[in-house]
């Protein structure tokens, strides 16, 4: 029988290490897990903003297109899901020289982190990309729309991301602040928009021979609510989880965003009571998105009294904005330009105004509006050359028969809500393709 040998001490000692190392090593698979926990539980949240935005725009769009606006928010994810995979990403984070990235496209084999920010930050180009849709309803052939956002999701959005979250961006390495994406999700969609809607031009009758706007209502303000709760819920995990990691910095930022949100709610009507016009639904919610898209940038380095106050002038901008739209004759149905843009740029400000420690250093404003005048001069000129080029080979505007009668059927062949005609012959793409000629 074998005798068991007595352990030297050079053995003794090395035990003992990995015995005091244990502990350390499993708390830091436990950290690692938590925060993909997090991370995924985040891009959780922001996927369920695009329901909220599906809901909102189609509640603020007449009936005969709810179908047609639900099916472009649809869509926007699918697709921008699969070309931010393949291209997207890789421009957005690869390797840099401060312009665009040159690596990660279409990844296979890669680490776990690798993974959890991919599909976290897939999420958010397709949040920038569903801004237009909302913008531009009701007069948008839905082919054509979808080419734009194929060329949004896999190159507008990810050139001016890489100049912010890369981190060997040329505006990241100037030190420009926007945390979550006032500038980088928020004001390139609405951008995106306002150039669309310029191509588009506004919808039939909606303005009159002098130039003054027509009432077009929405046709379902219930769901304009239902949608404008649902996008606030999923903000705390698009503010939240770009902490990229479960750590006790969420407290602060969340409680900035619901600050936030609320004030620019409240901002939005006191502006109407202060002005003795009407305090619309639709203006109370756009508000509360204008206050989040204000927090946004600076969600994790503003004191609660001052995220308070962006949300609250966030609220009192976009309203305003959406009047001045008006009045210069653009019309954008949901007030995205507004709600995404203008406080957008006021929350890129804001942040650099309002920064914890080192507040109104004109050195850091002075960053933030370079970075907001890139994010313009980029996207709304690169937009506005591809809508152009969209209208000219394919046609980007729906033709009028078909905006009269409704993009449901004209795009779709069917309809939203079917009880509506008078006739109960239900619609099929046959008598659709017929009853263009087509047939």
């Amino acid at each position: 029988m074998p005798s068991l040998k007595r352990p030297t001490l050079p053995r003794v000692a090395l035990l003992t290490l990995l015995l005091a190392l244990l502990p350390t090593a499993a708390l830091a698979d436990d950290g690692a897990a938590g925060n993909m926990v997090w991370l995924a539980t985040a891009a959780a949240l922001v996927f369920l903003m695009q329901a909220g935005f599906a809901l909102l725009e189609s509640g603020m769009s007449r009936a005969k297109n709810a179908l047609n606006v639900v099916m472009k928010n649809y869509m926007d994810v699918c697709i921008g899901t699969v070309i931010f995979w393949a291209l997207g990403y890789g421009l957005m984070f690869g390797a840099s020289h401060g312009w665009y990235g040159t690596d990660q496209f279409m990844i296979g084999a890669a680490d776990s982190d690798t993974y959890g920010m991919l599909l976290f930050q897939t999420m958010f180009a397709a949040t920038a990309v569903t801004i237009a849709s909302g913008a531009m309803a009701e007069r948008t052939r839905f082919g054509a729309y979808l080419v734009g956002a194929v060329v949004i999701t896999g190159l507008i959005y990810p050139v001016f991301g890489s100049w912010v979250w890369n981190d060997n961006g040329w505006l990241a390495t100037m030190g420009f602040i926007d945390f979550a994406g006032s500038s980088v999700v928020h004001s390139v969609g609405a951008w995106c928009a306002l150039a669309g809607i310029l191509v588009l031009g506004p919808r039939l009758g909606r303005f009159d021979d002098q130039g003054r706007p027509r009432e077009i209502r929405g046709h379902n303000l219930t769901l304009v609510a239902l949608g404008g709760f649902i996008l606030w819920f999923g903000w705390f995990g698009f503010n939240g989880g770009s902490t990229l990691e479960a750590s006790t910095d969420i407290g602060l930022i969340l409680l900035n965003t619901q600050l936030a949100a609320a004030a620019g709610a409240c901002g939005s009507m006191l502006l109407a009571v202060t002005t003795r016009r009407p305090i619309l639904l639709t203006e109370t919610v756009n508000g509360s998105i204008a206050g989040l898209v204000a927090i946004t940038a600076g969600a994790d380095s503003m004191l609660p009294p001052f995220a308070l106050l962006s949300g609250f002038i966030g609220g009192i901008l976009c309203s305003l904005s959406m009047h001045t739209l008006l009045r210069l004759r653009l019309d954008d149905v949901v007030g995205a330009v507004s709600a995404h843009g203008i406080a957008g740029v006021w929350g890129t400000l804001a942040a650099g105004l309002f920064l914890a420690g080192d507040m109104f250093n004109m050195q850091v404003v002075m960053v933030q509006v370079i970075g907001i005048l890139a994010c313009f001069v980029w996207t709304f000129f690169s937009a506005l050359l591809m809508y152009g080029l969209i209208a000219l080979l394919m046609g980007l505007r729906a033709p009028s028969l078909h905006e009269q009668r409704g993009l449901d059927l004209s795009e779709h062949a069917e309809i939203g809500y079917p009880e509506f005609p008078s006739e109960n012959t239900a619609y099929t793409a046959e008598r659709a393709a017929a009853m263009e000629g087509r047939a």
